[in-house]
């Protein structure tokens, strides 16, 4: 917008100064051209008053030496009385000319070699004298050069003066838009606290009162579901007192200490919840340079947990790449909540008995983690994707695999879902580690031959 706006005004303040530079230049060399006339008619006007006194030969031709310069004038007397016709000065016109204009009695220009003459008839008692004064074209063209620079050097500083004029003014509304565009993209991505100024043009202005409005409004709307999500959770403690104390109660048996565990892990993560939703941002936002988690130390830890369950139902288990650190940018109790969503569907949707594995690959840009079980796989995995709707099985919401998806999107990765090598269903968890922008939707072609790279070089 601000180079358009430039680009107009530099086109209408050069027409305008084409429409009046030209006809000024003009009218600047027809004032030369009279100037220069008017002199020799000047000149011309000298020798009048002689020749009313006297036309002798040698006292014509001292006035006419007198009167101009360079041989700048000539005299033409008459034929009278028997007497030839004299002609005083050097002679540019053409006899013609002259004849014409001794007989017509008015005065005239004509074009001579080097400039033109100005013929001035005078009628005496002898007859017609022409007078011809000799005009050069330097005379002519006198500071019309300076005069025509002058005008080029003035339409030309008016041209950048309003270049110049009109870049600030481009600049004072574009940088209120270009703020607001990016107060925009910044509330998109989370940063809740983007605000632009109120300033510019009124539009703009109206605009920026209208954005602040609204991520006000998204604050508190946000801060509601907190509190209300929340509020909910905190429910969850008098029936989860109530199944610790029954737990309590059932002895020393392995199953028995298999639900304590089980009641005392549920508390946590319900103490979680509320903790996050009191807080301002989430907790993957919340990880920046240097924070994180050693996402081979979480994988060993819930598999540890879900490795009990697992033997009670005869599944075997394999876990591969936790040996050493991988730190990655997410939270620990977010990576814990993703694995143990992931496990929690392989042990809800496969009948007893299934094997499952989980890999991590470390690549130097990104890391992977495989969740892989023998299962009947998933028919439709785009469907099981999408929040709410699930794999299709009974009890599957769905809210599980998006809760692992926005997990990977905040880091920008992804998640994909496939065959796995052990014949059932794999759920690849692609976390970035380069900060990038989150992944958009139609742009996932990237992220695929990113993710076949790593996969190779794992």
């Amino acid at each position: 917008m601000r180079w358009a706006l430039v680009k107009v005004c530099l086109a209408v303040t050069t027409m305008v100064v084409v429409a009046f530079a030209v006809p000024l230049g003009l009218v600047i060399k027809e004032m030369a051209r009279d100037r220069a006339f008017s002199n020799a008619e000047r000149e011309a006007a000298v020798v009048v008053p002689a020749l009313s006194i006297t036309t002798d030969r040698d006292q014509l031709e001292r006035v006419v030496a007198s009167a101009g310069s360079d041989d700048g004038m000539a005299v033409h007397l008459p034929a009278s009385d028997g007497r030839a016709a004299v002609d005083l000065g050097r002679q540019r016109a053409a006899d013609a000319d002259i004849a014409a204009v001794r007989k017509l009695g008015r005065a005239s220009t004509t074009e001579v070699a080097g400039g033109s003459a100005l013929l001035q008839p005078v009628a005496l008692s002898l007859g017609t004298v022409v007078i011809e004064v000799y005009v050069p074209e330097s005379e002519v063209s006198n500071g019309v050069g300076t005069a025509w620079a002058v005008l080029a050097a003035v339409g030309a500083a008016l041209v950048v003066g309003s270049v110049a004029v009109a870049d600030r003014l481009g600049v004072r509304m574009v940088q209120p838009a270009r703020r607001l565009v990016e107060g925009a993209h910044e509330l998109g991505e989370g940063k809740l606290g983007a605000r632009v100024p109120e300033e510019g043009p009124n539009e703009l202005r109206l605009a920026a009162v209208a954005f602040n409005s609204m991520a006000d409004q998204v604050v508190q709307l946000l801060a509601n579901e907190r509190e209300l999500a929340a509020d909910l959770s905190h429910r969850l403690r008098t029936p989860l007192t109530v199944l610790r104390l029954n737990a309590a109660s059932l002895g020393e048996s392995p199953a028995a200490e298999q639900t304590r565990t089980a009641v005392a892990q549920l508390e946590r993560e319900v103490d979680t919840i509320i903790r996050t939703a009191r807080e301002a941002k989430p907790q993957t936002a919340a990880a920046g340079p240097g924070a994180g988690c050693d996402a081979a130390e979480v994988v060993r830890e819930r598999m540890a947990f879900w490795s009990a369950l697992a033997e009670d139902e005869g599944r075997k288990v394999r876990t591969a790449g936790v040996d050493r650190p991988v730190r990655i940018p997410v939270a620990r109790t977010d990576l814990a909540a993703a694995l143990d969503a992931l496990l929690g569907n392989v042990f809800r949707h496969t009948p007893e008995g299934t094997a499952l594995a989980v890999d991590v690959h470390n690549g130097e840009d990104a890391v992977i983690v495989l969740v892989s079980d023998a299962g009947p796989g998933i028919a439709d995995p785009e469907a099981a994707m999408a929040r709410g709707r699930g794999s299709g099985a009974a009890g599957s919401t769905g809210l599980g695999l998006d809760i692992v998806r926005r997990l990977a999107e905040s880091t920008g990765g992804d998640v994909r879902i496939g065959s796995s090598v052990l014949g059932g269903t794999e759920v690849r968890l692609w976390i970035q580690l380069d900060g990038r922008e989150p992944v958009r939707r139609g742009h996932r072609g990237a992220v695929r031959r990113r993710r076949r790279a790593l996969v190779g070089r794992s």
